[in-house]
């Protein structure tokens, strides 16, 4: 931690001591505790660590330190996971989309992005720009939900690995398209409940969802006969795009009613299948 040899002593320990618990955000009773400084004392290196931009305020009384050189993001991650749940304005909140997918080990690669669904319109922090995206979904939306460790003295909300797949057929957008979509349900289809995948389905009630979820299990032979059949109960008239994310084009049309503008190769190539 290259940044630290340039605090004085009691503010690399102070910064340590917090990156070493895991902590990304903190208070000034925190400071007096881990410095043994008194509340004046405290709230003057507050004040100047902040002038020298080592941590900032996003909320009234809370802090939380700028990343800078403090290690990796992988390692930083799910600090900004508690930094989400600090700022966002909803109790109903949940981490979603590749944030969700990253945390059920549905991803290849770091994720450097929180992604924070709410059912209140919100704007980012100017300290969070940048590392936190607020996605506003519509109460109904808001189901399959549950409180995870994140780091060992916290938790949050994060959809479940059903929703999740879920959200993110949803919205290609927010997950790195088609592509990353089917890597991570390969990736967890031994976890996969696909009773409650279906369940999830008719409460979603959106048809796309089910066509891109049918389609891509058929490509990746998971589920099985029935699973398939009860998805194509939602396959109606319209055409829609395998992958919204992906410019429209001329491409093959599939028992799916979907377009594909990405193909099952490619699909297959993406996870090694």
């Amino acid at each position: 931690m290259k940044s630290l040899k340039t605090l004085g002593k009691t503010s690399a320990n102070l910064i340590q001591t917090l990156y070493d618990q895991g902590r990304a955000l903190f208070a000034i009773d925190d400071v007096v505790k881990i410095t043994g400084l008194d509340y004046f004392s405290a709230g003057r290196l507050i004040s100047e660590l902040k002038k020298r931009k080592i941590i900032a305020s996003f909320k009234r009384g809370k802090h939380i330190i700028i990343p800078q050189e403090l290690g990796t993001v992988e390692k930083y991650i799910g600090n900004w996971f508690i930094a989400a749940r600090e700022v966002v304005n909803s109790p109903n909140y949940y981490i979603v989309f590749y944030s969700a997918m990253d945390f059920w080990g549905m991803v290849t690669h770091p994720i450097n992005k929180i992604f924070v669904a709410t059912p209140k319109r919100q704007i980012v922090p100017q300290e969070m720009k940048g590392r936190l995206r607020f996605v506003f979904v519509s109460k109904k939306f808001i189901f399959g939900i549950k409180e995870e460790w994140v780091i060992k003295q916290d938790k949050v909300r994060i959809s479940n690995i059903e929703k999740t797949i879920l959200d993110a057929l949803f919205h290609p957008e927010h997950c790195g398209g088609i592509t990353e979509i089917a890597t991570g349900i390969f990736l967890v289809k031994e976890k996969i409940d696909f009773q409650k995948l279906l369940r999830y389905i008719k409460k979603y009630n959106k048809n796309v969802i089910a066509k891109r979820l049918g389609y891509i299990l058929e490509i990746l032979e998971l589920g099985n006969k029935q699973i398939l059949n009860e998805l194509k109960k939602y396959v109606k008239q319209r055409y829609d795009l395998f992958d919204p994310t992906l410019p429209t084009k001329k491409g093959a049309k599939n028992n799916w009613r979907l377009i594909d503008n990405i193909s099952p190769e490619q699909i297959k190539k993406n996870i090694d299948y």
